[in-house]
């Protein structure tokens, strides 16, 4: 059950709307279900509906006269609070409505239970989803009444009402998600022809920003350089940084004046103290040393995701948060890097996933530094072309996905949870595009049947809690492949399933086959160990770039879109 809440200063302006039948074409039989004390006048139950009207109306103004007449009177004096039920939720009765009136002004300390001098209050019920309580704000000893904070004491009573009335339960938050464009904002845009406001684009482009930069200095003028944006850096008496502003060129007053938004208000994550936090835990990028091969940053990054789900399951909230918060920024990423037709895809998954990078615990970011620091290196890397490391990390970031959605459960992070099953969605639908082209590749390559069958005995053995569901799998083509190539090599096959095991369960994956190909091609960029003492030393080195014998990533190097022209106020 959704409630909105607002205050006014016309009394009769307010009662006029809630019983109108003309103007408003779905307000139908407008009633009182509830009043303050259970007679108030009802225009919808008389002869003489004007006349009924104004003495309502006359009654719930009485204490405001009153105080008036004193100078006590609140400027604002009107509350004014509608309550909706969801589409699917039944119709309630007016005796059910009545009830959820008197616990909501009871709950919001307008009106306690068995307080004489509580506020005046009716509730109107003109359509048969929703109801509106009208209240004037002055108690009977002619004090205001106390309601601070009335939209979340609102809102905790229903959802209390909606357990108890068996009513769809609203996904809620913790005050933590990002401002919503107003209703003003949302309408410029559609005059423009915009599908998002101007905040909204503002906070995506923002996001990006941040997640492509390695310091604030580099933020900042990456986001000076972005064509269609302005920006304006507030500083401190002492000459540092303080905060930043930011403005779109096409979203102007009637003045022709920008309309500024902090880093605040586009989101709480986006001012610029936590942007510096964020970035101070980010390590600087290796120089190129020609003695020395530079591990591959979509491996880094994979090998860091893959990880997340298991540092979620562990006690360090505050760790966990962090982790979550660098994944948010990889997503971020993503759509600078992956071909057009997943990119909208992949954008909704970032714009969905924001939301679950928030909440009430404090992220300790410095715990995050492997997949903020490979996302980085992402970004001045060539892209790789075959769409084996695109499809590799987003099999990941799938499970990660899935795991993020859980530890918010578990943590009755209703928004947040919902944010996590929107954005698996979008991965899902942009994975099964990315990894087509590359699992069909593998397939070709697909080995003789004595070796399919001496792989199939590999996987028994390395995997057996699934290897029905594997062996059954339509990609273990592309897995006896995948294996065939490693042992080509020099990898053991089953050493190499059982450490692909061993990196991360496959409980949660769709397609288990699919998952340990990805991994399986990962760990064959690595040398192959030739005995027992290599394969230890092996274990602590860092990873390295793929071998020759696997597809050479080309193509030119992705960077942050740094359009021509400078804006900086």
């Amino acid at each position: 059950m959704i409630a909105k809440i607002s205050s006014g200063k016309d009394t009769a302006g307010l009662i006029r709307y809630l019983f109108d039948t003309k103007k408003a074409k779905d307000h139908t039989d407008p009633h009182l279900v509830a009043s303050w004390d259970g007679f108030a006048p009802d225009p919808g139950r008389t002869d003489d509906f004007t006349a009924t009207r104004k003495l309502l109306v006359a009654d719930l103004d009485l204490r405001v006269k009153q105080a008036r007449r004193l100078g006590r009177a609140p400027e604002r004096h009107v509350w004014h609070c509608s309550l909706r039920t969801a589409t699917t939720d039944r119709h309630l009765s007016d005796e059910e409505w009545a009830d959820i009136a008197r616990r909501v002004v009871a709950a919001t300390g307008l009106a306690p239970q068995d307080d004489p001098d509580g506020c005046r209050w009716v509730a109107v019920r003109h359509a048969p989803d929703h109801i509106h309580i009208a209240a004037t704000k002055v108690r009977g000893d002619l004090s205001t009444a106390r309601h601070w904070n009335d939209y979340l004491t609102a809102d905790r009573e229903l959802a209390a009402i909606e357990k108890e009335y068996g009513l769809f339960q609203v996904a809620r938050g913790d005050r933590t998600a990002a401002k919503r464009p107003t209703r003003a904002e949302q309408e410029r845009a559609h005059r423009q022809g915009r599908d998002k406001p101007a905040r909204e684009r503002l906070r995506t482009i923002v996001r990006t920003a941040v997640a492509a930069t390695t310091s604030t200095d580099e933020f900042i003028r990456l986001l000076s350089h972005t064509d269609g944006v302005l920006v304006e850096i507030v500083y401190f008496p002492s000459g540092d940084v303080r905060g930043y502003k930011v403005a779109s060129e096409d979203t102007t007053t009637a003045g022709r004046r920008p309309i500024w938004f902090s880093g605040s208000e586009l989101a709480p994550d986006l001012s610029f103290p936590k942007i510096r936090a964020r970035l101070e835990a980010t390590d600087p990028q290796p120089t190129n040393r020609p003695d020395r091969r530079r591990p591959n940053p979509w491996h880094q990054a994979t090998a860091a995701a893959e990880r997340i789900p298991h540092h979620l399951t562990g006690h360090d909230d505050r760790a966990s948060q962090a982790h979550l918060a660098a994944f948010g920024e990889a997503l971020d990423a993503l759509p600078l890097l992956a071909p057009a037709p997943i990119r909208a895809q992949l954008r909704e998954a970032a714009s969905a996933f924001e939301r679950a990078t928030r909440s009430r615990i404090q992220a300790e970011h410095h715990h995050a530094r492997a997949l903020r620091s490979a996302t980085r290196a992402m970004l001045r890397e060539p892209t790789p072309t075959d769409g084996t490391a695109l499809a590799m990390f987003l099999d990941a970031a799938i499970l990660v996905t899935v795991a993020a959605s859980r530890w918010h459960q578990l943590r009755h992070h209703d928004q947040q949870v919902t944010a996590a099953q929107q954005t698996l969605l979008h991965l899902q639908a942009a994975y099964d595009e990315a990894a087509g082209a590359p699992l069909t590749s593998l397939i070709q390559h697909r080995p003789s049947q004595q070796a399919v069958n001496r792989y199939t005995r590999h996987i028994r053995r390395a995997v057996p809690e699934h290897a029905e569901q594997v062996l059954s799998d339509p990609a273990v083509g592309a897995l006896t492949a995948a294996l065939a190539e490693a042992e080509a090599l020099g990898h053991n096959p089953e050493r190499l399933l059982k450490q692909a095991v061993d990196q991360r369960a496959l409980d949660d994956a769709r397609s288990p086959a699919r998952t340990l190909t990805w991994r399986t091609q990962r760990l064959i960029g690595r040398p192959a160990p030739s005995d027992r003492a290599a394969q230890d030393r092996f274990a602590v080195q860092p990873e390295r770039a793929p071998q020759p014998s696997t597809p050479a990533h080309e193509g030119s190097a992705v960077s942050p879109p740094r359009p021509p022209q400078a804006r900086r106020r």
